[in-house]
């Protein structure tokens, strides 16, 4: 499958130097795990900038710079390419390379908003639209991704404000996934809204985590 994805030689050479003529980009011989995630990205910026049913594969390859065969042969349809968007759009950092956050209770709570903050601002407004359903709609299977990432996130806010090893985290992540609803909703109205500023979301976010954290949560315990 690699000569899909081949300059071609002879009179289109020099059009291949400078990019092809008609604007598309040039195509380069990549190894596949590159090629895979150019297409990916070029994936995240198109589905972010319009609606699912208004992105073609068509497009998608010439944008990329790629055959389109190649755009099937690494991802299969278009829903599988949009699951693998979505994919990538939850997907937390390896614990291991992020930094468990000390001090007091509000500088774990700011160190764990401002990661999530960055998460969601790397690639804002498809972050926004996967995680509302916007494009395909209700779709099991994206929500069955979405779930799973909310359990992990909600799992990873745990360790990040020091509660992981509660004997009730199973009630304390339920929280979490609750206020996760919060956060997604604060995200649309800094990314795609504009009705608040990031620092007034992480404001929003890092007040209310902090309540969750210092007072609701200390409730379960004493209840037991």
């Amino acid at each position: 499958m690699r000569g899909l994805s081949e300059t071609r030689s002879g009179g289109a050479s020099a059009a291949a130097s400078n990019g092809a003529a008609d604007g598309s980009p040039r195509r380069r011989r990549l190894e596949p795990d590159e090629r895979r995630a150019q297409i990916l990205a070029c994936a995240i910026d198109m589905f972010g900038e319009r609606p699912y049913a208004a992105v073609s594969t068509a497009e998608l390859a010439q944008r990329a710079g790629v055959a389109r065969g190649l755009i099937n042969h690494y991802f299969g349809n278009k829903r599988d390419l949009y699951l693998a968007v979505v994919r990538r759009m939850v997907t937390l950092p390896k614990l291991d390379a992020m930094a468990v956050p000390g001090g007091t209770d509000r500088e774990r709570v700011d160190a764990s908003v401002h990661w999530l903050l960055d998460t969601i601002g790397e690639h804002g407004s498809t972050w926004v639209k996967v995680t509302s359903h916007e494009g395909v709609g209700d779709d099991p299977e994206v929500q069955q991704i979405l779930d799973e990432a909310d359990d992990a996130a909600a799992e990873r806010t745990l360790v990040m404000v020091g509660l992981a090893d509660s004997a009730h985290s199973a009630e304390l992540r339920a929280m979490v996934r609750a206020y996760g609803g919060l956060v997604k909703v604060a995200g649309r109205e800094w990314i795609t809204r504009g009705n608040l500023t990031r620092e007034q979301v992480h404001e929003l976010l890092a007040d209310l985590l902090l309540t969750l954290v210092t007072e609701t949560m200390p409730k379960v315990d004493k209840r037991r």
